[in-house]
């Protein structure tokens, strides 16, 4: 299993999940955090006086997914959808994870993450 975690855009929200949703990725959390990279944000002009605007909104995506194969599929699918090809589209990181448990019915591993038998379409 990898776990696949983006910070992209926030502007690039509903196009990232369009991309996932196209390729039948489920199981995704998205949060709003702040944050800057190598650009270290931005600065503007309030009332006359610069100010630096260092932490920027972003959305933060993180998906866990069976295997290398859906991991490059989910993290192409991710750029594609989050570049601008300007200073701040985001990074992704993916990396190995050992475990997982669906607590709902105690399924471990693989078997957690794959959509449950019995999921109604809109649980998905």
């Amino acid at each position: 299993m990898i776990k696949v975690e983006a910070i992209v855009r926030e502007d690039r929200l509903e196009d990232v999940k369009e991309a996932l949703r196209e390729i039948d990725v489920r199981g995704i959390t998205v949060s709003q955090v702040m944050g800057c990279g190598t650009q270290l944000g931005y600065t503007h002009m309030v009332r006359g006086n610069k100010v630096a605007m260092n932490m920027l909104p972003k959305a933060k995506f993180e998906i866990v997914v069976s295997d290398e194969e859906w991991a490059e599929k989910t993290v192409d699918a991710i750029v594609k959808a989050a570049y601008t090809g300007e200073p701040g589209d985001g990074k992704v990181f993916w990396y190995e994870i050992d475990h997982a448990v669906r607590i709902r019915t105690g399924e471990r591993d693989k078997e957690a993450i794959t959509p449950a038998p019995d999921a109604k379409p809109d649980e998905i």
